[in-house]
């Protein structure tokens, strides 16, 4: 159970025209200038095994962003420290933005996305993924995402 953005919400269709700037399924540069790497955000289903994923786009410093992508292909890369990083994907089904929240993003096995932890805020995305969400409120996740109000 997932949802996903393809590109951070900086990214505009002219960017790709642009030689230093790069869109990917995992990683983005624009200008040369701004770095991203996609992640999830999961957020534990209380009662079951499974887990909801927000697939999410997380701007890195020139220098994290360097070593992850160094490092992309490299097994035992989960063993790297977080990095740190803001989250760049708005999720406009929570009552407050989710833009530029604090992140840290830990590498995972290579062919696995990076794991998303949030700043322990009282944000209700962070509240949902130190907490979890009802398979109640998964369904209201499904149903926006597939029929959005217009």
């Amino acid at each position: 159970m997932s949802y996903s953005t393809t590109a951070p919400d900086i990214w505009e269709p002219a960017h790709a025209n642009d030689p230093d700037s790069v869109l990917s399924s995992d990683q983005c540069v624009i200008r040369n200038q701004a770095f991203f790497v996609r992640g999830l955000i999961e957020l534990p289903v209380i009662g079951s095994t499974d887990v909801f994923a927000w697939g999410v786009w997380i701007s890195l410093s020139r220098e994290s962003f360097a070593r992850a992508s160094e490092l992309w292909e490299t097994p035992g890369r989960e063993t790297e420290r977080p990095y740190f990083g803001w989250l760049s994907t708005e999720l406009s089904l929570y009552p407050e933005s989710t833009t530029d929240l604090k992140t840290n993003v830990h590498t995972r096995p290579v062919g696995r996305r990076p794991r998303v932890e949030l700043e322990p805020t009282e944000h209700p995305l962070a509240v949902e993924q130190r907490t979890g969400i009802t398979p109640e409120r998964v369904r209201q996740i499904a149903e926006a995402v597939l029929h959005p109000r217009r």
